[in-house]
């Protein structure tokens, strides 16, 4: 269950950080709150996966899911650069992650 909190918190933060973008600064009510409440949610479940799992490798996974996924959205939401670099250096964060969790 560590693994399914700590996924379901990484998820979080990729909402957090886009919610931020839409903020505008905290000048925004509903994005504020959103990122807000998305910050609490992720510090939350990540809590409950380090019941269960060591604190590198739940930290690790943690931000790396959040800045996959806000990397990944930002090209799709925001048309930030995808050149061939970017999506190499996402790629081994993947890789990572990947390689935290099957030997964790």
């Amino acid at each position: 269950m560590a693994w399914v909190y700590l996924a379901i918190a990484g998820l979080f933060e990729i909402v957090w950080a886009i919610s931020l973008k839409y903020a505008d600064g905290f000048t925004r009510l509903w994005p504020s709150a959103i990122a807000i409440i998305g910050m609490i949610l992720s510090v939350i479940l990540l809590e409950l996966s380090l019941r269960d799992l060591p604190v590198g490798t739940a930290y690790a996974v943690w931000t790396g899911i959040g800045t996959v996924g806000a990397a990944v959205l930002g090209m799709v939401l925001f048309q930030e650069p995808a050149t061939a670099i970017r999506i190499g250096s996402i790629g081994l964060i993947v890789c990572g992650i990947a390689g935290l969790k099957l030997f964790a």
